[in-house]
C-alpha cells in the first residue's frame, strides 16, 4: 500500500515513445532542475524586481519565442487542452472549417469533432478523406465562419491517390477572408525529423515562417520533454486565451513548467539537444552500435541462461505514441525462445522483475531491442533473464 506504483521501468520495446510507459524519457537536465530547484519553496509566478505576481508561463514563453519565432506562446497540460481552448477561444458559437481526412481520433479513443463540439465551434467538413481542395475551403467560408483549421496526421499517414491544400494557401486564404488559420501540428517537432531517416514533417518553426495565427502541438513527444500543450501565435489571440476562463482549468504546474524549462533551453544549442534529448539520442544510434550492443546482450544472456536459444536478428524501432506513423528505423533485436515457457508468459515474469522489463512478444519470440535501453540499464535485462533462470527448475526460466 505504501509503495510506489509510479516508479521506474526498462523499456526493451524499441518503442520510444511508448505512452504506458510515459512516453519520452525526461532529459537529464530536467530531472536535476526538478530535484534542486523544487525541493523547497521555488520561484514560479512572482517578479523578482517588483515582487508582484508575474505571468506563470514568462520563461517558457520567453524560449518557445526564441525557438520558434513566434510572437508569443503559453503551455497547457496536453495538446488536446491546446486544442480545446484555441477553438473555444477564437469560435466559440461560430463553424470552423476542416478536412474530412484530418478528422483524427487521437488516445482513449477522443476525437476530433468530438473535442471540437465540447469547446463550443461548429465543424464544417470539406472535400474527402483522402483529397481536399483549397477551392472547398473557399466553398465553405459563411458569415458565421470563424477559422480554418489544418491537423497534421500524427498518428496516420493516407497514401496513394491524395491531396491536400498547402498551408500556405490556406493562411492567404484566411487573411483574404478575415479569419483566424489555425494550425495543429501534433507532435510538434522543433528540429527536421528527416536527418533520422524519417519522411518530412512540419515543424513549429516552418508553421510560424509560414503565418499560421494560432499553433498548436504536444510539448513531449517530437519535442522530448513532459507531457504538456504547446500555443504559439499572435500575440493578441495569446492574450486572449491566457484570458479564457478555461486558461485556469487547463493550467499546468511547477514540475511540468520546470521540466519543459530545462528540456526547451537545451534546444538553444542544437547540438547539445541532440545529445542530451534522450528521444533525439535514441533516434541518432547507428546502426552498428545497436548491433554490437545487441550481441553483447545475447551473449550474456546465453552465457547465464542455459535452458534458452537467443539470437540477434534484423527489425525495427518505432517512434510511437501516435507519431511518425508508418516510419520505421532499422534496428538489431535480441531474440529469446525458451521451450519450457510460452512468450507470453516469459514476458509477463520479466514485467514482475525490479525493476519491470518490457518486451516485445512476436511469432513465440520474446524480442529485445537495444535502441530504447538507457546508459545503466543493459546490465537489468541480462539480470533479469538469469534471475528468472535461477528460479526455474534447470531447463529453462
Amino acid at each position: 500500500a505504501s509503495g510506489p506504483h509510479y516508479r521506474k521501468v526498462v523499456n526493451a520495446t524499441g518503442i520510444v515513445l511508448h505512452t504506458a510507459l510515459g512516453r519520452a524519457v525526461l532529459p537529464a537536465r530536467a530531472v536535476r532542475q526538478i530535484q534542486d530547484e523544487l525541493s523547497g519553496y521555488s520561484l514560479v509566478q512572482v517578479d523578482l524586481q517588483s515582487g508582484t505576481r508575474s505571468k506563470r508561463d514568462e520563461r517558457i514563453e520567453w524560449l518557445l519565442r526564441r525557438l520558434t519565432g513566434a510572437e508569443a506562446a503559453t503551455v497547457v497540460n496536453n495538446n488536446a487542452a491546446a486544442t480545446a481552448i484555441v477553438l473555444n477561444t477564437v469560435a466559440k458559437g461560430k463553424e470552423v472549417v476542416v478536412s474530412r481526412g484530418q478528422l483524427v481520433e487521437i488516445g482513449g479513443s477522443f476525437r476530433l469533432p468530438e473535442v471540437m463540439a465540447a469547446a463550443g465551434a461548429k465543424l464544417v467538413e470539406v472535400g474527402s478523406t483522402n483529397k481536399t481542395h483549397l477551392r472547398d475551403y473557399e466553398r465553405a467560408i459563411t458569415e458565421n465562419t470563424a477559422a480554418i483549421l489544418r491537423v497534421h496526421p500524427s498518428n496516420y499517414k493516407i497514401v496513394g491517390f491524395t491531396a491536400e491544400a498547402p498551408l500556405e494557401d490556406l493562411v492567404q486564404l484566411a487573411r483574404a477572408k478575415g479569419l483566424t488559420m489555425i494550425d495543429d501540428v501534433g507532435a510538434g517537432p522543433l528540429v527536421d525529423f528527416s536527418r533520422f531517416g524519417f519522411d518530412k514533417e512540419p515543424t513549429l518553426p516552418e508553421s510560424v515562417a509560414t503565418g499560421a495565427d494560432l499553433i498548436t502541438s504536444s510539448a513531449d513527444k517530437l519535442i522530448g520533454g513532459s507531457q504538456g500543450g504547446i500555443i504559439l501565435g499572435k500575440a493578441s489571440w495569446i492574450q486572449a486565451i491566457r484570458k479564457n476562463p478555461l486558461a485556469r482549468i487547463v493550467r499546468v504546474g511547477k514540475l511540468t513548467l520546470a521540466a519543459l524549462e530545462a528540456t526547451l533551453s537545451l534546444f538553444l544549442d542544437e547540438t547539445r539537444a541532440l545529445r542530451e534529448v534522450p528521444t533525439l539520442r535514441m533516434l541518432c544510434r547507428p546502426l552498428g552500435e545497436l548491433a554490437e550492443q545487441a550481441d553483447r546482450i545475447a551473449q550474456a544472456i546465453a552465457a547465464q541462461s542455459p535452458g534458452i536459444s537467443v539470437n540477434v536478428i534484423e527489425g525495427s524501432s518505432q517512434m510511437g505514441s501516435g507519431s511518425l506513423p508508418g516510419q520505421d528505423l532499422p534496428t538489431r533485436l535480441v531474440a529469446v525462445e525458451c521451450a519450457a515457457v510460452e512468450a507470453g508468459e516469459l514476458a509477463q515474469r520479466l514485467r514482475c522483475h525490479r525493476p519491470p522489463v518490457f518486451v516485445r512478444v512476436h511469432k513465440g519470440r520474446v524480442l529485445i531491442d537495444p535502441r530504447t535501453l538507457l546508459d545503466d540499464e543493459e546490465s537489468i535485462v541480462v539480470q533479469a533473464f538469469a534471475s528468472l533462470h535461477s528460479r526455474g527448475s534447470g531447463s529453462g526460466p
